[in-house]
């Protein structure tokens, strides 16, 4: 039978590519560079829906670039209701739900430190004169004022721990006893000034470039040590790594969160200053295939490289490059299947051979076992055979050739 849901989801994302403004076509050295971010998705109605009205959240995230002045993002992308923020701050992080002395700044929009995000929107804060170091801790501080809040935009895993507390303490040095979280909530960038140097990877993709697995606190994702290297090169310390891995997601289907078709023009070709895209998807769409709950679960190999080429046309169109990404291992995972085995080796050698992409990021080579190519090697195995450890994600970051990136 047709598969209808793939055609839509296809007209979709090709119709969120046509409108997509290319931060590509902005001149070098003109406005601002993304130095973090997070792809937002819907909380569900369960246990990831909080009541956060009348509290204060502080979010604690890590920068990969530098520079004089940050500039904060605030989405509501899924919300149904108005989201008002009543007042915001942010400072240097010193560890835990406590921030450096002399180092809070209140975030203003439009010179008001009150504002509304209508439903479906994201607004960038007021430049904020608070110079911030490359691969450093910020903590974002907002106020919500008792309010209607029937859904709720976040990302699920941040692999930080997040604090909240009722009532307005957004500009206190600590916050006494709060609550936490491992979510990031209404919260889904931070861009700093760019400069003639200055431009932005995007790594796009699942749970693997999310971080699962990895070790909490500890900025161990591949898309973290890769910003490492960069910045120990000092022709390549401007460029920034922005983190849109979403766990669970899929290609072409919605799942645990939106598809990779449906939020490419949103985390990818609007995001501020970038120039290249890593891409590494499909392995869930792959595995599903061991188990469908539906027909749409019966995905085929050509129907993957169909939907990633989308990417990478999309991609091309706005002036980036993009690099495929093979899939690691995942004999001995839970959905693993030889059926789905079948598919990743040949979504692999399409990504090596097909020229589809400007260059490759061979991720599979990196983390396989020498003696079992169909298994993760057991020194960059973080158990479950499908994430890598901490050791795995150094691994794949140390494993990219660098010359990808020179201008």
């Amino acid at each position: 039978m047709p598969n209808f849901r793939l055609s839509f989801a296809l007209c979709s994302a090709l119709a969120v590519f046509a409108g997509a403004v290319s931060p590509a076509q902005t001149a070098p050295g003109a406005g601002w560079t993304g130095t973090w971010a997070a792809s937002p998705m819907p909380a569900d109605s369960g246990t990831n829906l909080r009541v956060l009205s009348g509290a204060t959240l502080r979010e604690v995230v890590h920068l990969s670039a530098g520079g004089p002045q940050v500039r904060i993002r605030f989405t509501n992308e899924f919300g149904t209701d108005t989201l008002i923020v009543a007042d915001a701050h942010v400072a240097v992080s010193a560890g835990g739900s406590a921030i450096q002395p002399g180092t809070d700044h209140a975030i203003t929009f439009g010179g008001e430190s009150s504002f509304r995000i209508p439903p479906g929107a994201a607004i960038e804060s007021d430049p904020v004169n608070l110079a911030v170091a490359p691969l450093s801790n910020l903590a974002i501080s907002f106020y919500l004022p008792p309010q209607l809040l029937r859904s709720e935009t976040y990302h699920n895993l941040a692999i930080q721990e997040n604090y909240y507390l009722q009532g307005d303490f957004a500009g206190a040095q600590d916050l006494d006893h709060p609550s936490t979280c491992t979510s990031w909530y209404f919260l889904d960038g931070v861009d700093v000034p760019a400069s003639s140097a200055s431009r932005a990877i995007v790594a796009f993709g699942d749970s693997i470039t999310d971080g699962a697995r990895s070790t909490a606190g500890a900025n161990h994702r591949w898309p973290n040590f890769l910003a490492e290297r960069l910045n120990q090169d000092p022709n390549l310390k401007q460029v920034a790594v922005l983190d849109e891995g979403i766990s669970g997601n899929r290609v072409i289907n919605e799942g645990y969160g939106p598809s990779a078709l449906s939020r490419f023009g949103r985390d990818v070709l609007a995001q501020n200053g970038v120039r290249y895209v890593i891409v590494l998807e499909s392995i869930n769409d792959i595995g599903h295939t061991a188990k469908p709950q539906s027909p749409f679960d019966e995905i085929t190999a050509g129907q993957l490289k169909f939907g990633l080429k989308q990417l990478a046309d999309a991609a091309h169109g706005h002036g980036l490059k993009i690099y495929g990404a093979t899939l690691t291992p995942y004999h001995g995972a839970g959905y693993y299947s030889e059926k789905g085995e079948q598919i990743r080796d040949e979504i692999n050698d399409w990504i090596r051979s097909s020229g589809t992409f400007d260059g490759v990021v061979d991720f599979d080579k990196i983390t396989r076992d020498p003696q079992d190519p169909s298994r993760f090697n057991p020194a960059y195995d973080s158990g479950d055979h499908l994430h890598p450890s901490d050791a795995g994600y150094k691994a794949m970051a140390e494993g990219i050739d660098l010359s990808l990136f020179a201008k």
